[in-house]
């Protein structure tokens, strides 16, 4: 293994890169996760993956842009649940 100095964590010889064509890295998904009484929706963000996904919040108004922006899929419920529980 290399390492950037002695005193950090090892780095792995060869790193794994997530292989994307075009159309997955061009989907885009939310999932609302709450609403402020000050005007602020919180949700998760994600592209080409949902199950990857940040946690963001913008007042309603630039929301709504944001979606119409990126053309976004809604999520109705955790990517999780939908994906199920994996025990290997």
């Amino acid at each position: 293994m290399n390492t950037t100095s002695s005193n950090q964590v090892p780095l792995p010889e060869q790193s794994v890169a997530l292989d994307a064509d075009a159309d997955t890295m061009a989907r885009r998904y939310v999932r609302i996760t709450g609403r402020s009484a000050n005007g602020f929706v919180t949700f998760e963000f994600s592209v080409g993956w949902p199950d990857m996904s940040v946690e963001l919040a913008l007042p309603e108004d630039l929301f709504n842009d944001f979606c119409v922006k990126n053309n976004v899929q809604f999520l109705d419920e955790a990517v999780e649940t939908k994906l199920g529980e994996h025990d290997e």
